[in-house]
């Protein structure tokens, strides 16, 4: 158990490690590359890799759609709401506290979208921000992705009222890798009724797997 947690802790690291240098570099389509190979690394060798040690020998990589420079938004502002406390079901059993702080409108198509921002109303807080679009239970996992999961050190971002936005950088949760994995979702009356073709792709070895039935 102790070898294990600790091996947690060393991926908890270098998660963070990676979107400090993405921030270091900015967002761009050779930060991108960059961040997908590390993140590949990561996870074929790193013993606490979300992916299943039945897949590992043959990973070649996370599956991605082409880099898309329309889905670099850049600095976008949050819009303050009246804190709503809520629980977000997991995929599994389980719900995550949260307070729905803020909204992003992210421009698509010419059309504002609004997602939510949340912050974690557990010990030590952070940005939330769960996507759910058209991709969903198709190329991407039922479930949705995540933008954005500041405690985990996924964190692309801003200032000043400010978040960074590039939906190339969408990833998906543990679960949709290891539906051992216990995970924190969007709902599925927050799904956006476009498809965000940008960010991790649902690899073709785990189809078969899920199920694509996700709580919300």
């Amino acid at each position: 158990m102790v070898r294990e947690t600790l091996e947690l802790l060393d991926w908890r690291r270098r998660v963070a490690d990676l979107y400090g240098e993405v921030r270091r570099r900015g967002t761009s389509e050779t930060t991108w590359r960059w961040w997908r190979d590390a993140r590949d690394e990561l996870f074929a060798g790193h013993p606490a890799s979300p992916l299943p040690i039945s897949l590992r020998a043959s990973f070649t990589g996370l599956p991605v759609f082409p880099y898309d420079p329309d889905l670099r938004l850049g600095a976008v502002e949050v819009h303050e709401a009246e804190p709503v406390r809520a629980e977000i079901a997991h995929s599994a059993a389980g719900t995550t506290p949260t307070r729905r702080v803020g909204t992003l409108a992210l421009e698509l198509g010419g059309v504002a979208h609004p997602v939510p921002v949340h912050w974690l109303d557990a010990y030590g807080g952070g940005v939330f921000v769960p996507l759910r679009d058209a991709t969903n239970g198709d190329a991407t996992y039922g479930g949705g992705r995540y933008l954005l999961d500041t405690v985990k050190g996924a964190d692309l971002g801003g200032s000043g009222g400010y978040l960074e936005i590039d939906l190339n950088f969408l990833y998906h949760p543990s679960c949709a890798h290891d539906p051992t994995w216990s995970c924190p979702l969007a709902s599925s009356d927050e799904a956006l009724p476009v498809a965000i073709e940008g960010g991790e792709r649902l690899s073709h070895d785990l189809v078969e797997e899920q199920s694509m039935e996700v709580a919300t």
